[in-house]
This record gives structure tokens, C-alpha cells and sequence, in this order.
């Protein structure tokens, strides 16, 4: 699940005929003061400014300044822009069109185990949580699509009445489709607002996506946010980019201090290893894992920043018995990244264990074998090794 924010959030829900007000994304003070001469509604309208950034509780923390005119707006982006907060550094504000309005609601739809459920009520904004038994909620099952008159009943049922509740009927289904067409786990408008001609207008985005579906969507040029308190590393976005581009997966995220770097096969070996190695007291480098069958040379990309990561003492090639990954050829792409690696000095000293299963392991691990001869530090393992055991004698290892 990929966490996108609120700029390229409020881009997708424009793009299935939501409105949202006019708003910028700016990186820079000088960028902001060339937008502000050529959008006049930067010029003549109240103004929102906030921190463009993953992070919580922004109104408490001061990173959201309401009710600006345009001299105060640039004072707050010039003020918001490189201050830190706790891990996180803002690198970008969004800047967007105030919405005068009176009332205030929510509007939802999530995945769930048995299909999506459609949310919505009269209680928006900082009521919603005081009031959340008030939520009506439409449960649509894998498969099918909520009917015209059943979002018009959910918009009844949570209390809208008259020409209000036939336009959230009709912003629900909009709000739906766009779920739908771009692969999302979850989508939250809070709030929903009328603006003065009575049309609705969702001021607010919080939208999950499935990271993993973006090869199918060539608009998604946006960065996903960073899930983890700060901004992602230069390996981790390149890993990232290549992952969207092919079939199956790679993942990284970087843990500064370890000392034991982890390129395990498939999702759930990942965590096995990684419980395995913190439960015996190392210190991981990272977080990594390749699965689904990807080409060599993404695999090659990923052993290429796990080889990068400073001070490491081992590196530990785990995964259990693959199903349909082909192992020599997913081998043939780390051998190549060891190679280079070694070419550039970047593996001396360092310990690699390897352990796996699956199609092609006898000329997967006897072309791994062979890096013994090349000079690598490598110990080889087949099925028949529990998988812990290789994390003990990593351990173990001086």
C-alpha cells in the first residue's frame, strides 16, 4: 500500500470530475512568487498554505496557515520551506484556493476482505471521529458496483436531504469510479464542502494506492510518500522506479547503523529473516526482497544498492522454496551486482550466505558455489538447510 499526498491525491480525483479547489505544490520560494504572477487566483483569493509532507497532527505542529492573503501566504511558504520537524525536513508546501463554506462532511471508500465499503455523513472534518457511529456505510461485494439508487439511499440514510443528498449521491459514485480505475486500497475526503453555488468540493485527500499496480497507470509520475518518518533515499527511489516498470517485485528501504545487509526471495522470507536476525541480537542494514518471478536485471539492481550499504559485515541471500521464481536466473542477476561490487571494492571483508529452493537450484546455487573460486567469502546452502540456520551461522561468524 503506497500512501500518496494530498497534491497528486487532489490531481486523481480531478481527473474523475471531482472538484477541488486551485492549488500549487512548491518546492521553493522563487518558484512560488512566478506562480503567484501568472495564476490570478492566487492573487485575489484567501489562501491555504501546508506543509506538502507525510506527517501528522500538521495543524498542532503549525504547518497549516488558513485565511491568507497572497504577502502572507509567501511569508508562510518561506517559513514552512527547510524547517525540520522531528525526522522530517519539508521539501515542498501546497499552497491552494480557501472555500468558504458552513457545513462540513466525510466521505470514504476503503478495500475490505469481502469487496469495498462505501462511508459518508453529515459530520465532517474534526467531528468525524467524535461521531463516527453517525457513518453510513455501503458494503459492495469483489466484483460488483454500487447502483445509482443505492448510493442515493446511503446519502438519504446518513442524512442529506433535497438537491444536497442527489449531489453526494453523485459525488460517491465519482469518488468510486475513482477507486476503482486507479487501484485503490483507500480514499477519504475529509471534508466535503459546498462551495457557494452550492456544488461540492473536496478540500482534503487522503489516498492509498496499490504501489504495486503502478506499471498499468503512465500518469503516475508522482512520488510516493515515505512511509517511514522521512523522506526516501536516493537506492530506495531508484529500486522503486524499476519496480514499477516490471513484472513481479523489488523492494528496499535502507536502516542506518546495521551491519547485516538482507536480500531475501519473497515477501514472507523477508520478515522470517529479518525476526530471525533481530530476535539474535544483529543489527539489520535494510529491508529488501525480490518475489513474483522479476527479470535478472532488476534483481542485479537490487543487489547493486544492498552491496552499497555502508559498513556491512554480512549479507544474507535467504528465501524458502520458490513456486515459479526461476533461481538461476534470479541468481544470474545477483552474481552480476557481486561482481561489480567486488570490482569496486565494495564487498571486502563482507561474509555472503545463501540459502534456496525452487526451479533451476541445482545450477543456481552450483553458478553461486562458483564465486569461490572468484575469490568471494560465500557460503552455499540448499532446501535441505532450515532457513534460520545460515542467520545463526552469520551470527556466529566473526
Amino acid at each position: 500500500m503506497a500512501k500518496v499526498l494530498e497534491g497528486p491525491g487532489m490531481g486523481l480525483l480531478r481527473k474523475w470530475g471531482i472538484s477541488t479547489p486551485n492549488y500549487v505544490v512548491v518546492t521553493s520560494n522563487d518558484e512560488f512568487k512566478e506562480l503567484s504572477k501568472v495564476n490570478d487566483w492566487l492573487q485575489k483569493s484567501k489562501l491555504v498554505v501546508k506543509a506538502h509532507e507525510a506527517l501528522g497532527s500538521r495543524f498542532k505542529l503549525g504547518l497549516v496557515k488558513v485565511g491568507l492573503d497572497l504577502a502572507a501566504a509567501k511569508a508562510a511558504v518561506k517559513e514552512m520551506l527547510g524547517k525540520k520537524v522531528e525526522s522530517v525536513t519539508i521539501r515542498e508546501v501546497i499552497v491552494s484556493e480557501a472555500i468558504d463554506h458552513k457545513e462540513e462532511y466525510y466521505a470514504s471508500v476503503k478495500s475490505t476482505r469481502d469487496g469495498v465499503d462505501v462511508m459518508v455523513t453529515t459530520y465532517g472534518g474534526i467531528e468525524v471521529e467524535e461521531n463516527w457511529e453517525k457513518v453510513k456505510k455501503l458494503s459492495v461485494e469483489i466484483g460488483e458496483s454500487p447502483s445509482d439508487s443505492q448510493l442515493s439511499a446511503l446519502a438519504k440514510d446518513a442524512g442529506f436531504s433535497g438537491d444536497t443528498a442527489k449531489k453526494m449521491a453523485e459525488f460517491l459514485k465519482k469518488l468510486y469510479i475513482c477507486f476503482d480505475n486507479e487501484d485503490a486500497q483507500y480514499l477519504e475526503i475529509n471534508p466535503v464542502v459546498q462551495n457557494s453555488n452550492g456544488d461540492l468540493v473536496a478540500l482534503d485527500a487522503v489516498t492509498l494506492l496499490d504501489g504495486d499496480a503502478k506499471f498499468r497507470h503512465k500518469d503516475w509520475t508522482f512520488p510516493f510518500a515515505a512511509e517511514f518518518g522521512r523522506a526516501y533515499t536516493k537506492n530506495e527511489e531508484e529500486v522503486m522506479a524499476v519496480d514499477a516498470k516490471v513484472k513481479g517485485s523489488v523492494k528496499l528501504i535502507e536502516i542506518p547503523g546495521g551491519n547485516i545487509a538482507m536480500l531475501p526471495a519473497g515477501g514472507g522470507a523477508s520478515v522470517y529473516y529479518s525476526d530471525a536476525v533481530v530476535a539474535r541480537g544483529g543489527k539489520l542494514a535494510n529491508y529488501a526482497e525480490y518475489s513474483g518471478d522479476p527479470p535478472d536485471w532488476a534483481v542485479e539492481v537490487l543487489t547493486e544498492k544492498v552491496c552499497s550499504l555502508p559498513n556491512i559485515k554480512h549479507i544474507i541471500v535467504g528465501g524458502a522454496i520458490a513456486n515459479f521464481t526461476d533461481v538461476k536466473k534470479t541468481f544470474g542477476g545477483i552474481i552480476n551486482a557481486f561482481r561489480k561490487a567486488k570490482g569496486e571494492g565494495k564487498l571486502k571483508g563482507v561474509k555472503i550466505w545463501v540459502r534456496r529452493g525452487g526451479p533451476n537450484e541445482l545450477q543456481g546455487l552450483a553458478a553461486m558455489r562458483a564465486l569461490q573460486d572468484e575469490g568471494f567469502d560465500i557460503h552455499v546452502f540448499d532446501r535441505t538447510t532450515p532457513l534460520t540456520d545460515i542467520v545463526d551461522m552469520a551470527m556466529a561468524a566473526k
